[in-house]
């Protein structure tokens, strides 16, 4: 996994981004390279490098990001329908160490993903 945490630039404005929404405990922003014609990238504002770093004490933020999903999800149009991904360590296809939750849609999403 990158050593570097480019989300965390993000976060504090030293790196832009078209950002989709933010909050106190969130942000949300396009992905530079989208997999789909909808695919913005949700990122807590704390750091939990890995889905497997978080913990009980996560639960709410951990929630909200999925509420936060839902509400752009209906904001940018997907009511055909969308996927949430959450991708965790280098074999699961995890390349920034900052958990993120990648909203994807406006497109028919085949199965298995990948």
């Amino acid at each position: 996994m990158f050593a570097d945490n480019l989300f965390l630039k993000i976060i504090d404005k030293t790196i832009p981004a078209k950002i989709a929404y933010e909050d106190d405990q969130c942000l949300a922003f396009h992905d530079i390279k989208p997999q789909a014609p909808v695919h913005v990238l949700i990122i807590p504002k704390k750091v939990i490098r890995t889905h497997d770093d978080a913990t009980e004490a996560d639960q709410a933020l951990l929630g909200h990001l999925h509420l936060v999903a839902i509400k752009l999800a209906k904001e940018l149009g997907l009511s055909n329908g969308y996927r949430l991904v959450i991708n965790c360590n280098e074999a699961g296809g995890q390349t920034v160490p900052h958990l993120h939750v990648h909203l994807l849609g406006g497109r028919d999403l085949t199965w298995p993903p990948g």
